[in-house]
């Protein structure tokens, strides 16, 4: 998850630089697919959910279980997601152990169609610290994606729900070419409802999102979209207002946002964000993420479904998690061993290489470039030789700074 809001604000009150992260096992964000069912029928579902009972969904002693692991093994975060959550039969008692076991960060991932009444009420006696509800447009544009007329009446009921019960909540808008001009109206959408978060997500070849992966935004698009974040997020910190941008699923975004710091602030800024993006590192697919699914396996993030590190029906996820599994051990080297444009950027230590699992979907290797990548080879540091035809990268030029001063 890139944080646009955040890094937009070194430039209004900066920060000194954390320490990078390494290359070791590192405590997860734990996304805890909870089950496959789900009351809607998403184009671009990366689980393939449905409204059926699916087979071999962890059973509430085995949940349980994974509760008191995840929690012993001091995980900064814990997101309950699905299908929908809570659809499945045992969600508020695995809610409520998880509260009781004090997780530093319990968050709620669903389509809010249900957010309402008891369920509401039940949702902020918990005190989850956050709930993101996933809209894919205004009206008819969400129903046609969510395959159910009338969901986008339910889920606005269930974010108007959420924030009459003082719930801290916000939008999730996966992006594609058949939504992407909804959302300057999205955005207009989180400032009348006083939502906390907007969370654009790049499309992630898998599951349906992968059939569907034609409907991409073309890089055009992309642009666009991230123009209209940084304009919005600006605009919104500038004026106080509290709304917070973050975009998910292709860490190029970091990069974007740097090259318009560049473009508007001295060189002693953009260098002093670039250390901040370079501490966060990009993509943290098996070092900062990790996925349990509905079964029990566990994977690198929620996208890499056809790569399994292990099962915690057969191991606890703290073991699996520090094991030498050689995928994660690959994904957590920094720099990890990239290809073609990705391999040759001048930028991958900001972005980490981007989304893997659309490299592989596509080529079959998962350290091929990331097809998604909608910079240029100049913006990224890459010249061609008249003669060879060969990339030759030009390195990052910036001033020295003091991390600690506070610019104006």
């Amino acid at each position: 998850m890139f944080r646009l809001s955040q890094y937009m604000h070194q430039l209004i009150d900066p920060t000194p630089v954390r320490g990078r992260r390494g290359s070791g096992p590192v405590k997860p964000v734990v996304i805890w697919n909870l089950t496959r069912r789900c009351n809607l029928r998403c184009r671009h579902c990366y689980t393939t959910s449905a409204d059926v009972a699916f087979p071999g969904e962890l059973t509430h002693e085995e949940a349980l279980g994974v509760l008191d692991d995840l929690a012993g093994f001091n995980v900064p975060a814990l997101i309950l997601s699905g299908g929908e959550p809570l659809s499945r039969f045992d969600f508020f008692e695995l809610a409520e152990r998880a509260r009781a076991l004090r997780f530093k960060y319990l968050a709620l991932s669903t389509n809010g169609t249900r957010l309402t009444g008891e369920t509401a009420d039940k949702v902020a006696d918990l005190g989850f610290d956050y709930v993101g509800i996933s809209l894919d447009g205004i009206g008819a544009t969400n129903d046609w994606f969510r395959g159910v007329e009338g969901a986008f009446a339910e889920a606005l009921a269930g974010v108007r729900a959420c924030k009459a019960r003082g719930v801290k909540v916000g939008l999730r808008f996966t992006v594609t070419d058949a939504n992407s001009d909804q959302l300057p109206a999205m955005l207009d959408l989180c400032e009348a409802e006083g939502v906390d978060k907007f969370y654009l997500s790049h499309l992630v070849y898998a599951g349906r999102g992968d059939k569907h992966r034609g409907e991409d935004t073309g890089h055009d698009h992309t642009r666009r979209a991230m123009d209209i974040l940084i304009e919005r997020a600006w605009s919104a910190l500038s004026a106080g207002r509290p709304l917070e941008i973050v975009t998910g699923n292709n860490d190029a975004d970091a990069v974007y946002f740097l090259k318009w710091v560049a473009a508007n602030f001295s060189a002693e800024q953009t260098a002093h964000v670039r250390d901040h993006l370079e501490a966060w590192g990009g993509n943290s697919s098996g070092l900062g993420v990790a996925n349990i699914d509905t079964q029990g396996k566990v994977h690198p993030d929620t996208y890499w479904s056809d790569y399994t590190v292990g099962s915690v029906r057969e191991q606890p996820f703290s073991k699996i998690w520090t094991g030498d599994d050689p995928m994660l051990a690959t994904l957590r080297q920094r720099p990890r061993p990239l290809q073609g444009r990705c391999g040759a950027c001048a930028y991958k230590s900001v972005c980490g290489g981007n989304t893997r699992i659309r490299a592989l979907q596509l080529t079959g290797d998962p350290w091929a470039e990331d097809p998604a990548c909608y910079l240029s080879a100049d913006e990224i540091g890459l010249k061609a030789d008249t003669d060879t035809g060969r990339l030759t990268v030009t390195p990052f030029r910036g001033k020295s700074h003091d991390p600690a001063h506070r610019f104006v």
